[in-house]
């Protein structure tokens, strides 16, 4: 992937309210706010929906960015916000839902996954990353899933390249020790792998 494609000027004049400039803008930046969003938000909100949201927040407010430099970060914070605000609506809603399933004792109601990923082993990492830390939980999702360069990811979180270097580096490296783990859990747990100790305790 190539570093940005919009520049300072464009992000200033995205301030200063050109409508062309921020539309340039937004299309560029909105892949590794996707990141962001999935990094913090519940898993049954919809991604889609939170991208509209923080697209209405950055209309709203960008003009309270002080210079083109500052916006990255701001965005991204935007962002985390977002994701959290939900975060804190949907446990009302689980609240009240769980009150109400109470109440009637109605059958419990199965949460769903936004994301379509293409097989059950990306939904195994990606489920493991979720459970980073979250000082690498968003480095390691911007490159894993965005393919943004260091120098980017830098500029979103405001961080040295040689700090986001060595947290994707760690994060990748706790991801791989995770995802083996919960492979291993799983054989232990598999039918087979059962009935083969049960049969062997019985010699």
């Amino acid at each position: 992937m190539s570093e940005w494609s919009t520049d300072g000027s464009q992000i200033q004049a995205a301030i200063g309210g050109d409508s062309d400039a921020l539309s340039a803008v937004w299309r560029e930046h909105r892949r590794w706010v996707a990141a962001i969003l999935l990094a913090h938000k519940p898993r049954e909100a919809d991604l889609e929906d939170l991208l509209q949201m923080v697209a209405m927040q950055v209309c709203r407010k960008i003009s309270e960015v002080r210079e083109p430099g500052a916006f990255r970060p701001w965005l991204r914070m935007v962002a985390v916000n977002t994701a959290r605000g939900e975060g804190r609506k949907t446990t009302r809603r689980r609240r009240g839902m769980l009150r109400l399933v109470g109440a009637q004792g109605s059958e419990p109601i199965r949460e769903t996954i936004g994301e379509q990923v293409c097989s059950e082993d990306a939904r195994r990492v990606l489920d493991a990353a979720l459970q980073l830390p979250e000082s690498y939980r968003e480095p390691v999702l911007m490159r894993c899933l965005k393919n943004m360069s260091y120098k980017q990811i830098s500029a979103v979180l405001d961080l040295p390249e040689t700090t986001i270097e060595t947290r994707i580096a760690r994060g990748r490296r706790m991801l791989r020790e995770m995802v083996e783990m919960n492979e291993r859990r799983v054989e232990q747990d598999s039918p087979a792998t059962i009935a083969t100790a049960t049969t062997g305790s019985r010699r």
